[in-house]
């Protein structure tokens, strides 16, 4: 893995997150939480750190806290897509200190905040989101409906999200992908 200068001139590994986010009793919402499951079984590089926040954004916010230089976040994501299709997406978030007071307000009125957008939008406007952040999407068939399992097209996109989250890792040690 890429590495950053210590103090002593001693190399240290970047630090990277790899987060799953979703509802496992929502069917196709629990994707990312079965792509963090199936990551944690792995044997990553030193300095990625898996977890497994569910719904609760104000976790992500706060191993986030910890510092990082890269950020995967896995979870649904609808785009009219069809079913089982993994989207790679660089979010583009506002300038939180361009948002006016109520918008500030607003963002931290809700301190569950289980969407991606706004969880990056609090980690950023707290200058604890990382500069390199890539979701990884796969569009639901249903991610409202009731149940454990995952959709078959939702549930065979599981090991084509871990290959890209691989595929990623390697970029970041190479440095081929932003500024790391």
């Amino acid at each position: 893995m890429r590495t950053h200068e210590a103090v002593r001139g001693t190399a240290i590994p970047m630090r990277v997150l790899v987060a799953g986010v979703g509802n496992t009793l929502r069917s196709d919402d629990g994707f990312g939480v079965a792509v963090a499951n199936r990551l944690e079984a792995m044997r990553l590089p030193e300095g990625v750190r898996v977890v497994e926040t569910g719904i609760s954004g104000m976790t992500l916010v706060q191993e986030l806290m910890e510092g990082y230089d890269g950020l995967i976040i896995l979870d649904t994501v609808d785009r009219d897509r069809p079913p089982g299709t993994i989207m790679l997406i660089e979010p583009d978030l506002p300038d939180p200190n361009a948002m006016s007071p109520a918008e500030r307000h607003q963002l931290v009125a809700d301190t569950h905040i289980a969407t991606p957008s706004r969880v990056m939008l609090m980690a950023k406007a707290m200058g604890c989101l990382p500069p390199q952040v890539l979701l990884i999407g796969c569009q639901p068939v249903d991610a409202e409906a009731l149940g454990m399992d995952l959709s078959p097209e939702v549930a065979a996109a599981v090991d084509v999200a871990v290959a890209e989250v691989e595929r990623h890792l390697e970029l970041l040690c190479a440095g081929a992908v932003g500024g790391a």
